[in-house]
């Protein structure tokens, strides 16, 4: 299967923290937890957080030469369930027909307070 690639886009900005943004394995990407910080939408609802994940996800997308159709996994961890029907809506609304198998997990805080949202994805390369 070979050594695994440990990845990092500048498009997204430096990475602050000990991980990368994504590590690939053989065909498939493993993308860290993304959030809305440092982003216009970081003090924003939950739609507008996720939006900014999103677009992160597309960037990371497009250059693996992809689209978000080939996502087969995201966990999505939200501090409160309390808009999920925008966050059902945004997610609708970027895979499509393409659902990928998902988990979505209430945790108390993220790393900082203003986030409500975080999305980790496993991404199909070369489908």
């Amino acid at each position: 299967m070979g050594i695994a690639e440990r990845k990092n886009y500048p498009q997204l900005g430096e990475v602050k923290g000990p991980y990368v943004h994504a590590v690939r394995h053989g065909e498939t990407l493993y993308i860290s937890g993304l959030t809305a910080f440092g982003s216009d939408a970081q003090k924003e609802g939950i739609a507008a957080q996720a939006e900014a994940i999103f677009h992160q996800l597309n960037v990371i997308a497009r250059a693996e030469g992809t689209t978000l159709h080939a996502l087969l996994k995201v966990t999505i961890f939200v501090t409160s369930l309390r808009e999920i029907d925008a966050l059902r809506a945004v997610l609708y609304r970027h895979f499509g027909d393409h659902l990928p198998a998902s988990s979505l997990v209430q945790v108390s805080q993220l790393f900082s307070p203003d986030l409500s949202i975080e999305i980790e994805a496993i991404l199909a390369l070369n489908h």
